[in-house]
């Protein structure tokens, strides 16, 4: 991970501090901030290691460093100062997704980059003071595994009534004037205001670009007051350290689960109007289609984050949270390695590992907290199967070579990735009596 230098690191905290003890104080003379040489250096090293296609422009890192980056951003904080810096507009390019349909990305230039990214730097401590426990998309120190260990702990409590909201298009609706409302209300900053408006209409009359650095920023600010809320309606509930209600959020992907028990069959009903409020309030409009209700105590599941979670009874018969990676993820993976090993057949064993290995990795890595044991070993053979049945074409021979070649030759000698372990998350703890 790279850090940003310690006396930014100092402001930044020292921000973070003010915003806390204060929840109404409106900070100004952040410009300044934004301007230093300090900041967009770190707002460069930040870029740089994220890496990325380069923007319209063409311009990539490589070309900025060997034109001189110490000059580039010297230009750069000259257009800062001077009020003449103007975001060029984005590069569009379509991403497929896993469920079907293509998601829009939008690539700024480097420059663009980097100004984000120093706005990100002083507006973040800010925001991060007043955003709330059930929110974890790209914040600092969260994570989704993070989501879904919430999401365990409240299945365990009881909340077993699940709201599954899916938001439409949410990210290419944001509005504009309402998102500037809700960061004026922190920030007394003219030159800051001015700078997130060209910014913003670099993408568009409204929407925040995906793929934009401050755009992950930007979109928790706008969901805050769905947070705050639901946060008020836990403290309401909460009795002995335990609450009717438990929500999770990341990103636009927001799951709510209300306690079971007859008594709070009100609030259940209660929390989806408010909800539905909020949301108008923003004009979000959601997916019906796609949002659900769902009662676990039925036998339903839901989906969020890549997992399918259900409700079912241990070896010693408590009730207890499964959580399974989505079937959908599991065939988009056998899919990919399925593209890689068919243009790859003329190819050395050792270098179609080389190409399948990060992406088994990753993908273990991240499903690996939950009940992923049965996928993984359904993984494990098909890839084993595949690899074999390249050798033995290779060969010209039938079968799968499973005498032939041992799994330990494929393992150890050819450097298959072999590290299919569950990764166990902190035991949720048991509810109370009820």
């Amino acid at each position: 991970m790279i850090k940003v230098p310690i006396g930014l690191q100092d402001l930044r905290r020292r921000i973070y501090a003010k915003a806390k003890a204060e929840p109404s104080w409106r900070f100004w003379g952040l410009y300044v901030h934004v301007c230093k040489t300090e900041t967009l250096q770190a707002a460069y090293k930040l870029a740089k290691a994220n890496n990325g296609a380069p923007g319209v422009d063409g311009v990539t890192f490589g070309s900025v460093e060997s034109a001189g980056r110490a000059e580039y951003l010297e230009q750069l904080r000259e257009e800062l100062v001077s009020g003449t810096y103007l975001p060029q507009r984005v590069r569009r390019v379509g991403i497929e997704k896993a469920g079907g349909g293509v998601r829009k990305l939008s690539i700024p230039t480097i420059r663009d980059r980097v100004v984000q990214g120093a706005l990100k730097l002083i507006l973040e401590p800010i925001f991060e003071a007043d955003f709330q426990p059930g929110s974890f998309g790209y914040r600092p120190k969260k994570s989704a595994h993070d989501a879904i260990q919430r999401v365990r702990q409240g299945i365990l409590g009881h909340k077993t009534r699940v709201i599954d909201l899916d938001l439409r298009s949410y990210f290419d609706n944001v509005r504009h004037h309402l998102l500037l409302e809700k960061i004026a209300a922190r920030v007394d900053d003219d030159a800051i205001m001015a700078l997130l408006k060209r910014v913003l209409r670099a993408s568009g009359s409204r929407g925040i670009p995906q793929g934009g650095v401050i755009s992950p920023l930007l979109s928790n600010v706008y969901l805050n007051e769905v947070d705050r809320m639901l946060q008020r309606a836990q403290e309401i509930t909460r009795r002995r350290g335990w609450t009717a209600i438990e929500y999770a959020r990341f990103a636009d992907d927001l799951i709510v689960l209300v306690d079971s028990h007859p008594r709070h069959a009100w609030l259940f009903h209660a929390v989806q109007q408010r909800l539905r409020e909020e949301l108008d309030k923003l004009q979000v409009e959601l997916n019906e289609e796609k949002s659900r209700i769902v009662d676990l105590e039925r036998g339903g599941c839901f989906g969020f984050l890549g997992f399918d979670f259900r409700r079912v009874r241990s070896r010693k018969g408590r009730w207890m949270p499964l959580v399974i990676p989505q079937m959908k993820r599991r065939t988009e993976l056998l899919r990919k390695l399925k593209g890689i090993l068919n243009s790859s057949r003329s190819q050395p064993l050792q270098g179609v590992i080389a190409k399948i290995n990060p992406i088994l990795r990753g993908w273990v890595h991240y499903f690996a907290v939950g009940n992923s044991s049965r996928c993984f070993s359904f993984i494990r053979v098909w890839v084993e199967k595949k690899l074999r049945r390249l050798l033995a074409k290779a060969r010209q021979r039938r079968g799968f070579g499973w005498k032939r070649w041992s799994k330990r030759w494929l393992y150890d000698g050819l450097g298959l990735f072999n590290e299919y372990r569950i990764r166990r998350l902190p035991a949720p703890k048991a509810p109370p009596a009820r």
